[in-house]
């Protein structure tokens, strides 16, 4: 697997992080952000010159990690879950000066008015040998989640031998920053940014937007322990759905997001009395905290409050398409360690958010099954089981 994130551009650094409680937001530097509600976001550190869309260089350098090793045998296939911002404003701004034509170099043209999903899915499969049709998600905030449980389900039936399959996106811009403050969806916490994103406490108001990319490599377990891979985790289970109850606001009782939840258990024929811990959507908004809560109570029964639930987010902030991504890579981690990373910021509960969010500092729990979820934009939900790695299982 590989990662680029506010809190480490490799799986290494960033599972360091996250089980340290490290916060990766900051005052926006990408672009003049002083006329805006909201002046913080969570940054990607990037060392050297910046190619012209971040969330394409994220994408390659997350997948070049997770394919650092032996490629598996066979046809591989791409699934990215992406946001579909069209064109840059720079792009934009060329196009509509007097005489404006396409610009004289091949490699600027490829670029020059293009959506960066085109460009992104383009650059994947050639890099990385990938022949089979790849698979795009613009499902919002559940659009990694979705790739990942897509491209589990493409290799367990055996129409693809492996995949690349991750999200990646950076929103950190005036259009994406100056759009979240416009329905005040973000956290007007400017003066204190690194405990701005604060999930299922009561003080909390709204997410921090945030960027990168998280990458797996899928290939089924009998291929990998035959060619000798490094095996960090297994995907068992994938659920899905729709509630379609508003575009920016989850259903008020966690109908969409329950059904996602129970829909990845029963794809693994799993119960819920062997969930071990959730990594939450957990944004810090106001309506979806509660609502995640609820739905966890109804998925868990008497046992909810004995599971732990973790929020990545209130490190990382929001990383939209890549969220579920990114997460997912947490949730690896907290699996290979042997302990829950922590939701930081959790310094006064919401009464209606009381189950155990693992606030502060990470936690030693072994644990098996940790349940991730994504909820998204109009109503689009989506949950991953993952299960630790027993080699002699």
């Amino acid at each position: 697997m590989g990662v680029v994130s506010p809190i480490g551009n490799t799986a290494e650094s960033f599972a360091e992080s996250v089980m340290a409680g490290r916060s990766g937001v900051g005052p926006i530097t990408l672009f003049d952000a002083s006329h805006l509600p909201t002046r913080i976001a969570a940054e990607v550190k990037w060392e050297g010159p910046m190619p012209r869309d971040r969330k394409i260089a994220f994408a390659l350098e997350a997948a070049r990690q997770a394919a650092s090793g032996p490629a598996p045998k066979g046809e591989g296939g791409l699934s990215l879950g992406i946001g579909l911002e069209l064109f840059s404003l720079e792009d934009m701004v060329a196009f509509r000066r007097p005489g404006a034509g396409l610009p004289a170099s091949s490699r600027e043209r490829l670029t020059f008015i293009q959506t960066p999903s085109d460009l992104a899915v383009h650059l994947l499969c050639k890099r990385f040998g990938l022949r089979r049709p790849p698979l795009t998600h613009v499902s919002a905030c559940a659009a990694g989640t979705d790739a990942i449980g897509t491209a589990f389900r493409m290799v367990a039936s055996g129409a693809w031998d492996w995949a690349l399959a991750g999200g990646t996106d950076s929103m950190i811009n005036p259009l994406g920053v100056g759009g979240f403050c416009k329905i005040s969806a973000t956290s007007t916490s400017n003066e204190a940014p690194q405990a701005a994103s604060r999930p299922f406490d009561r003080d909390r108001d709204g997410f921090v937007l945030g960027e990168g990319s998280g990458m797996l490599l899928l290939e089924s377990l009998e291929e990998a322990r035959k060619r000798g891979a490094a095996i960090r985790a297994e995907i068992v289970g994938y659920g899905n759905s729709f509630d379609a109850f508003g575009i920016s606001e989850p259903h008020p009782e966690g109908r969409g997001a329950l059904q996602a939840m129970q829909r990845a258990l029963e794809d693994a024929r799993v119960s819920p009395d062997q969930v071990d811990c959730v990594n939450a959507h957990g944004t810090s908004t106001p309506k979806n905290d509660p609502m995640e809560t609820a739905a966890i109570k109804r998925l868990l029964g008497g046992r909810a409050k004995e599971v732990a639930v973790c929020a990545t987010k209130s490190m990382i902030g929001h990383l939209i398409s890549a969220a579920g991504a990114v997460e997912a890579v947490a949730a690896i981690a907290c699996l290979e360690s042997g302990w829950v990373h922590p939701t930081i910021n959790l310094d006064n509960p919401d009464p209606a958010c009381d189950l155990d969010y693992v606030p502060q500092k990470a936690v030693q729990r072994k644990t098996r099954y940790i349940l991730s979820n994504s909820f998204g934009f109009g109503g689009q939900n989506a949950s991953i089981l993952l299960k630790s790695y027993d080699a002699q299982g």
